[in-house]
């Protein structure tokens, strides 16, 4: 049999989630502080200050988030695996029943269970139940500074849609052209994703463009009544 390579879409699972998080969150976030600073009838230049300011802290805050949050992940791996290699020095057989039974329950017979057990952890007996007991793979390993540099970066690109547009609007339409033009943003974000991950196009878009539309349009209304009390 020939031997050949898949491309399987699953391995892009941790660096997609991250970069279509920080994007959306930087249109999304940015697009609606622009609009509530904008409906408050403040300067232009007042604006773009705070659309600038929303980037750098929402950058520094994505990748501090997330390195937080997925060095949590990769400590739990780490603990599970060190007390699964203990397991093994301890109790081998034990271990070896407790393989074998994963593959009886998911289908396969009894002797040829045992049979796989016994070669899997001749090879390697901690891959083996990392895999199938604790569902760590190498594809979905938590990488603390691959998602903390990835959301940043995309934030900080999904963040300068909406400022640029505060750039080349009038300010009488600021409003309606950030609006507007960060939905088209979160809408081909949408597509993108949908694409890179190798799921449908219309859903992610549709479902991506509403949260959007209700932030924006949550944080006009507020951005209005507070100016009006100002």
């Amino acid at each position: 049999m020939r031997s050949h390579g898949e491309l399987h879409l699953v391995n892009r699972i941790g660096w997609l989630r991250a970069a279509v998080l920080g994007a959306n969150d930087g249109i999304v976030s940015t697009a609606s502080l622009i609009v509530g600073v904008a409906s408050a009838s403040t300067a232009s230049s007042e604006v773009l200050v705070a659309g600038i300011a929303g980037l750098v802290a929402g950058s520094m805050s994505m990748a501090a988030g997330e390195y937080v949050s997925v060095s949590s992940q990769s400590d739990t791996e780490k603990a599970d695996l060190g007390r699964e290699r203990q397991e093994l020095i301890k109790q081998p057989d034990f271990e070896r029943e407790e393989l074998a039974q994963i593959y009886v329950d998911r289908g396969v017979e009894p002797v040829l269970a045992r049979q796989v057990a016994d070669q899997l952890m001749a090879k390697d007996a901690l891959s083996a139940h990392a895999r199938d007991e604790l569902g760590i793979s190498e594809m979905m390993t938590a990488r603390p500074i691959q998602a903390a540099l990835t959301s940043a970066a995309t934030f900080a690109v999904g963040a300068a849609m909406p400022l640029l547009m505060v750039v080349v609007s009038p300010a009488s339409m600021l409003v309606i052209t950030v609006s507007v033009a960060s939905l088209a943003f979160l809408a081909l974000l949408g597509a993108i994703g949908a694409r890179a991950g190798g799921a449908g196009v219309v859903r992610p878009t549709l479902r991506v463009t509403f949260w959007g539309a209700f932030a924006m349009a949550l944080t006009a209304g507020i951005g209005h009544l507070v100016g009006a009390v100002i």
